[in-house]
């Protein structure tokens, strides 16, 4: 296999140098499994571990490698097997809080180049929920691009898509049907040799179809979405890596029921920027876009031209940002003590020696 069909790239070779010279091979993740990764190499795919060292040194779970990323390994090629001994820098990464109480980051996808928002044409439907993913792809370096699946099942895509364009500016956007086979050559573009797509969606979106669709055979189970709300099942449990037929990587993900913010301060502005124009709009320069008057937020509002749903996901958004900031910064004094408790450790054991 070679490395431009799986992804590489010139950014990666610069960081591959130095390990190259001390004879390390290289791969990418194509499946992880509890701490087991599936690594596609030069020699073909292993089962791989991390390092005891790697262990050791690793602080915080974004530190392991996740699906889509290019580790550093000592290969043994007889058994099928390899450590890892590092991770290559991520050129770009989709992330999340973790779902839960804890303030932690789970990155979805590593190193993808265009992120497929996907929402179906039916009770999926949710400008709201697509306004979050939209904050989160601008954030993770990924060009987005909105899929909107099950064509076939809606009477006005017109109508739909400027719902969408009027929360997603500049985006591309592509109405299709995998049942009716229209609008799915527009997706081609996207897959040239060596970049990596990701489908993000909830359940029933219609991801995995999609996916078995670009593979040309049915390597993800689909199940039928409930009849009583067109919810989904979780059809796709885990994260996995495929390498089209025509070129070009998918990624599909299991549908997401929690998507917390974890980083986003940039994209909020690029996300919401009809609202931050408007914003600068307003009389007082620190306007909380409340009671003050001359507030161009609110008058927008009350004429029509700014949709008050929007205005409130785009407050919801930025209060959500506020608190993941402050847990964020005792993580922070919490991860730099955990990683000095180990150096004192390991002084202590080698003067024991």
């Amino acid at each position: 296999m070679k490395r431009n069909q799986l992804g590489w790239n010139e950014f990666l070779n610069k960081a591959f140098i130095e390990y190259e010279e001390q004879g390390y091979t290289v791969g990418r993740v194509m499946l992880e499994h509890k701490r087991l990764y599936r690594v596609e190499t030069d020699h073909g795919d292993c089962l791989a571990e991390v390092s005891g060292k790697y262990r050791f040194e690793a602080v915080a779970r974004e530190d392991y490698p996740a699906v889509g990323d290019w580790v550093v390994l000592s290969e043994r090629q007889e058994e099928g097997k390899a450590t890892i001994h590092a991770l290559l820098p991520r050129f770009s990464k989709f992330s999340r809080k973790a779902a839960g109480l804890t303030t932690e980051e789970q990155i979805v996808a590593a190193n993808v180049d265009t992120v497929f928002l996907v929402q179906s044409l039916n009770y999926d439907f949710n400008p709201r929920r697509l306004e979050r993913y939209l904050v989160m792809a601008w954030e993770s370096g990924s060009n987005p691009v909105v899929v909107l699946t099950k064509s076939d099942l809606c009477e006005d895509i017109p109508g739909k898509i400027a719902e969408v364009e009027a929360v997603a500016f500049g985006v591309p956007i592509h109405a299709v049907s995998v049942k009716a086979e229209t609008g799915l050559e527009e997706l081609a573009s996207y897959f040239a040799e060596g970049k990596t797509v990701a489908l993000l969606g909830s359940s029933g979106a219609g991801k995995s179809t999609l996916t078995n669709y670009l593979l040309g055979e049915e390597k993800q189970l689909i199940q039928e979405v409930r009849s009583d709300d067109d919810k989904g099942k979780h059809t796709t449990t885990y994260r996995e890596l495929y390498m089209l037929p025509t070129g070009g990587l998918v990624l599909d993900t299991p549908g997401m029921r929690e998507l917390q913010l974890w980083e986003a301060d940039g994209a909020i502005g690029h996300s919401f920027q009809d609202i931050e124009e408007l914003a600068e709009q307003c009389y007082f320069r620190d306007c909380k876009h409340a009671n003050e008057p001359k507030c161009a937020v609110q008058g927008a509002i009350e004429e029509g031209t700014l949709d008050a749903g929007r205005y409130q996901s785009y407050v919801k958004l930025q209060r959500e940002l506020a608190f993941l900031e402050r847990k964020n910064d005792k993580r922070a004094q919490l991860a730099e003590k955990e990683k000095w408790k180990k150096i004192t450790a390991g002084v202590r054991g080698g003067k024991k020696k």
